[in-house]
Formats: C-alpha cells, structure tokens, sequence
C-alpha cells in the first residue's frame, strides 16, 4: 500500500478478491468501484485451481477513502468469497509485457543484448520487427519498457498485476 505523498497524489492498493466464477461477478466488483468515482489501475482476473472460483487482482487508487471501508463495501457483494489487501512487501507479484520493436539486421544482436538482462524472450521475429514478452514484477516490466522504446515500440499490452501472498508473510 503505497500513502498518498502529497494532496492528489495516487493512493494505491493491491487487492485480491477471491469470488464465486459465476456470469456477472466481475460486472458487480467493477460497478461498485465506478459508482464510487476508484480508479482501477490495474485488473486481471481468471479461475483459480478450484473452477468455481476466481480470483480477481486489482490495483485500485482510493483517492481519500480509507482502505477499511472500501474492503467492507466489497466484501458485502453477492459472490465474493474473501477480499484481502497485499501490502507489497507481503506479495509477490508479476506482470506480463508484450511488445513488438523496430528491428533491423543492424539492431538484432543489440535487442538480444538487451533480452538477456530480462527476463524475456523473442516470440516472432520479421525482417524489421520483433515481438518479445517480458514477465517480472511491475517495476521491472516499467524498465523493461523504458529499454524497448529506444528500439520504436510498434505495439505494446501489459497482463495487469497478478498477485498472490508471500509465504510465510502475515495478512
């Protein structure tokens, strides 16, 4: 959970809310934080090993509202199992990173320079693009955008943040 440093500042929190996988969930979750004016920065949702249920990651700004009260409302919804906040230091998260680069014969052995430092790997390849996928945690995928658009990003798609609590760490 990152505080807000200063007035208007982002005020972001990682949640992970486990609900039942049925049609309409995700619809509800979502409404309730738009009719509340929350920004959802970042939202990837899919079953969980149990194909009843789903687990819905999300990194939502709050602007003022305390974090209590947001978890209260949704815990409250039809279909939602449990709600848990993940403080980063308690997670561990990862995000994915799809691009495809301008890419010469010239800037090839330059880009695999590059992808080696990464934890990523060329996926397609033409004459004069190269689409790679990035995977890491959110700051390191941040990086690894800064880095690929010295080579022109044609197009890039992020996963959104995928989260789970560290082992171990108290909730």
């Amino acid at each position: 959970m990152v505080p807000p440093s200063e007035a208007g500042a982002p005020n972001h929190h990682l949640l992970s809310v486990l609900v039942e996988n049925r049609p309409g969930v995700l619809t509800r979750v979502a409404g309730l934080f738009a009719r509340r004016g929350y920004n959802i920065h970042s939202l990837a949702v899919a079953p969980t090993n149990d194909g009843s249920v789903s687990r819905i990651s999300m990194v939502v700004d709050l602007g003022d509202t305390p974090l209590p009260q947001l978890i209260q409302q949704v815990d409250k919804l039809i279909n939602v199992l449990e709600i848990t906040a993940l403080a980063p230091s308690a997670a561990v998260e990862r995000e994915v990173l799809l691009a495809t680069v301008s890419t010469g014969a010239d800037h090839a052995a330059e880009l695999d320079e590059l992808l080696a430092g990464l934890d990523a790997r060329v996926l397609d390849s033409s004459g004069s693009s190269t689409t790679v996928v990035v995977l890491g945690t959110p700051e390191q995928v941040d990086d690894a955008e800064v880095l690929l658009a010295g080579f022109g990003v044609v197009a890039a798609q992020r996963s959104g943040r995928v989260a789970l609590p560290a082992l171990g760490a108290p909730n």
